[in-house]
């Protein structure tokens, strides 16, 4: 029999968003389901206190997986024509630990599912790994979507080199905050394969030169240079499955504590908290009124375990946070109206 299990990537850093994740699961995926954490770093002590008092909850410790795994990225990183030059603005996660993700390739389980922590479940995971039965890749997200400047690939690029058209890229570009898969796709042999391809045959300039650090624009080359099979849920043919997943940018439905699709009350997989940092919700897990998206059902599952503990009303900020607060929101509301530019009605 095939081991299932369940992923994620957290630090102490994001200790609240990864209880109310995990509380999710337990309530709206199984509570018997297996979990694993992979460590984004060595700050953990208030993520091992937590996964002592979850006997399902295992903490990730292959830790040459998770090496090798940062050493592909960062050579990867380093070989890109961008890599040298000067003045390249680089985001705050630059250099950080995202690919650690993919170390669930070397996991324990058969075939997994991996949510970014900042996500709450919302449904049963058997269609997702029923998928997995015919695709090597399942995942639900738009960013097949976007414009062509700011794909994960430079789709050009691509074209050129006469292995893959547009019509047959498009389709295949993908997130990683939400994705399914199996173990043992991408083993030494495959990733020593890609390296060679990507910095001895120049390979590297295929990742957008605007994301060129982005474990996300890494993971596409790697699902696209393989030729895996993927499965998109936005691109169904059953449009029962086509819905958003992002807090601030589509709308939902709540319904005893679980999230609908507005246009036509349809069942999510996940919301995903994007654009909101860990400060945001461990303020808000405070007693802080910070300003989020669906704030009431992250503390219903941040607290579902100890109810007693969830603040009774929310506090306003103090006048920094509040100034802050309002920067962020207004950044968020820009990346939003981007976003929407490029998402298809469901």
């Amino acid at each position: 029999m095939q081991c299932m299990g369940i992923y994620t990537l957290a630090n102490d850093a994001v200790y609240d968003q990864l209880v109310a994740l995990l509380n999710s699961i337990e309530a709206n995926v199984s509570p018997d389901i297996p979990v694993c954490v992979i460590p984004y770093d060595t700050q953990l002590n208030r993520v091992e206190e937590e996964l002592n008092a979850r006997p399902n909850v295992s903490l990730f410790d292959n830790w040459d997986s998770i090496q090798r795994w940062e050493a592909f990225a960062h050579q990867i990183w380093a070989a890109h024509p961008r890599a040298g030059q000067q003045y390249v603005k680089r985001p705050r996660w630059y250099g950080g630990h995202l690919q650690r993700k993919f170390a669930a390739f070397d996991g324990y389980f058969d075939k997994f599912v991996f949510y970014d922590a900042d996500s709450l479940a919302m449904k049963s995971l058997d269609s997702v790994f029923d998928k997995l039965d015919q695709y090597d890749f399942v995942f639900d997200d738009w960013e097949h979507s976007k414009p062509t400047d700011v794909a994960a690939l430079n789709i050009s690029i691509v074209e050129a080199s006469g292995r893959y058209s547009e019509a047959e890229i498009r389709p295949k570009l993908h997130c990683g905050s939400f994705f399914a898969s199996k173990r043992g796709f991408f083993d030494a042999n495959t990733i020593e394969r890609l390296k060679k391809l990507l910095i001895e045959q120049n390979e590297v300039k295929w990742i957008n030169g605007d994301d060129w650090w982005g474990e996300v624009n890494l993971f596409n080359y790697m699902t696209l240079r393989c030729d895996y099979s993927l499965f998109n849920f936005t691109l169904s043919d059953n449009p029962q499955e086509r819905t958003g997943n992002c807090a601030g940018v589509d709308s939902f439905v709540n319904i005893d504590h679980i999230l609908y699709n507005k246009q036509g009350l349809k069942p999510i997989h996940r919301i995903h908290y994007m654009n909101y940092s860990s400060q945001d919700f461990a303020r808000l897990s405070q007693g802080q009124d910070v300003k989020i998206t669906y704030k009431d059902e992250f503390l219903h599952y941040r607290f579902y375990q100890a109810p007693q503990q969830k603040p009774k009303t929310l506090h306003p900020p103090n006048w920094l946070d509040e100034q802050t607060s309002k920067l962020k929101e207004f950044v968020k509301t820009v990346k939003v109206k981007f976003y929407r530019l490029f998402q298809k009605q469901y």
